[in-house]
């Protein structure tokens, strides 16, 4: 195991052999080999450690994904810090209380952004250092800031960190339950055991086209970043607005022969339904990986008829535990099949058990919650430790399991199934819903092309369910016609009590269904 060394000890020792590779290609800015990205990011470590950054410090990041930003990221671990990306694409209000609530020391930062974080963050306390690049795209910003910097104060050259196994390397935040985000924190080991699998189960090789489809502040973006650059393979970064365009996305993959594809399920159904993938070479393909929501069946048999070259995986995990089971899907993918595939099997890094509502281990084949301990589990949320308490379930001989809140059953072979989340469980009439088992159902519609259910508080029935559409085709499905297929497909007591159409259903800056705007419109 390469733990010990780092994070970015793998990049370091990568672009020791492959000085001249191609690193990382932005399509329309520019490309970096590895020894060009190794000597930007250690002039950012000289400059981090000039402004005082040491071991164990926070280092923001505020910039469009781009080259820039990753060797921002390779600099700060390069420094001993742990960097802390955000969404450039939220509210400043939220990205400024990430920023004070981790206390980061220095925030790497677009010029764009720069008047209203310091009025929010001044509202919350002391404004942190900042460093300016006036833009992203190609390094060249970065480049610019740098030598700008430079000119004023040359920073002298330091060493590279050692980090220990338990350093922190960076930092997520996800949504919490309070409504203010919480920060999942994950350290080298954390971070290496996990690329470690990867390098193990899909073997990539130098000339390998990794997409780097999720942005950076999303868990997808550590096998998108560190795995490449660990193997001398090429990282090609999607701009958001080409990743969420199939039209655009479709032909660019096969422009920039892709060999390598991870994203949620949600992109791959928008291409293999609008990209016209047949008319496209896409023969460079050898994985297909996705995550971060399920993946209906019905798009996904048609991905795999349009793209029957690469071997597809179904990756699952929480940002705690980033991926910690896999499966394999068989191929082809009958008709007859409605349901969707398993979550898989734990990786090797990893354990698994699944436990009842008290914590107990129960039999293989009776449902419970899927708990996970080993090197890739998670610290803990920055400065919430009773969070973190109530996160985990810890065993007499002191193993800490981290509880997913995902409701799984263990077949006879070892794989688990994903059930639905606990806390998307709802009663009604007496009855235990999963909501997306209600979701599952109204896929099985031919002309629905997106489903997603909310339960609704009321008075008198304690709750109803509202389920969110959007169809594949100008002439949509009558009430009358979809309350028909539902009770087709659909126990008396998962019916929907309402329907609403939507052009396309909310997401969040991950691609995944935003249910919290759902919520809201009710």
């Amino acid at each position: 195991m390469d733990t010990l060394q780092g994070l970015h000890q793998l990049f370091i020792r990568a672009a020791q052999r492959y000085p001249d590779h191609t690193a990382v290609v932005e399509p329309g800015q520019g490309r970096v080999t590895y020894g060009e990205l190794a000597r930007l990011s250690d002039r950012v470590r000289d400059r981090l450690h000039a402004r005082g950054v040491r071991a164990g410090d926070r280092v923001g990041i505020f910039m469009r994904k781009s080259i820039d930003a990753v060797a921002t990221i390779y600099g700060v671990l390069k420094a001993g810090a742990a960097y802390v990306p955000v969404d450039p694409s939220a509210p400043v209000a939220r990205n400024a209380y990430i920023m004070h609530n981790c206390g980061v020391k220095v925030v790497v930062m677009e010029q764009r952004f720069e008047a209203r974080f310091c009025s929010e963050t001044g509202q919350l306390g002391t404004v942190p250092d900042i460093f300016l690049v006036d833009g992203t795209g190609g390094g060249i910003h970065l480049h610019r800031a740098l030598d700008k910097a430079d000119a004023q104060q040359q920073a002298p050259a330091t060493e590279t960190a050692i980090s220990a196994p338990q350093d922190l390397a960076y930092i997520l935040y996800t949504s919490g339950s309070t409504g203010k985000p919480k920060g999942v924190m994950l350290s080298h080991e954390n971070a290496v055991s996990f690329v470690d699998w990867c390098s193990e189960v899909f073997e990539p090789v130098t000339s390998d086209r990794f997409s780097s489809h999720a942005p950076f502040h999303f868990d997808l973006s550590i096998l998108d970043i560190h795995v490449p650059l660990k193997h001398g393979a090429t990282l090609v970064l999607i701009a958001e607005e080409v990743g969420k365009d199939p039209l655009r996305l479709a032909p660019l993959m096969a422009e920039q022969q892709i060999t390598c594809w991870y994203s949620a399920p949600s992109i791959l159904s928008l291409l293999a339904q609008y990209g016209n993938l047949a008319k496209q070479d896409h023969s460079a393909l050898r994985l297909i990986l996705f995550a971060g929501e399920v993946f209906p069946v019905r798009h996904l048999r048609t991905l795999t008829a349009l793209l029957p070259v690469p071997r597809y995986f179904n990756l699952y995990g929480p940002t705690e535990t980033n991926v910690c089971t896999f499966f394999e899907v068989p191929r082809p993918i009958p008709e007859s099949r409605t349901v969707p595939f398993p979550i898989g099997r734990v990786c090797s890094h990893l354990k698994g058990k699944v436990v009842d509502e008290h914590g107990c281990e129960v039999q293989r084949g009776r449902e419970g919650e899927l708990s996970i301990s080993g090197r890739g589990v998670m610290q803990g949320y920055w400065s919430l430790p009773q969070q973190t308490a109530g996160a985990f379930l810890t065993d007499n001989d002191g193993t800490r399991w981290y509880k997913t809140g995902d409701i799984v059953v263990e077949a006879a072979d070892g794989n688990y199934t994903y059930l639905g989340r606990r806390d998307r469980m709802v009663k009604r009439r007496g009855y235990r819903v999963e909501l997306g088992e209600i979701e599952a159902g109204l896929y099985r519609h031919a002309l629905i092309r997106e489903a997603a259910v909310v339960a609704v508080p009321d008075e008198d029935a304690g709750i109803k369910i509202k389920a969110f559409l959007s169809c594949r085709e100008p002439k949509r499905p009558s009430m009358i016609e979809l309350k028909r297929f539902c009770s087709e497909n659909l126990p008396l007591y998962m019916i929907p009590d309402y329907f609403v159409w939507c052009e396309s259903l909310p997401k969040t800056s991950t691609d995944k269904i935003d249910y919290q705007r759902l919520n809201e419109m009710n």
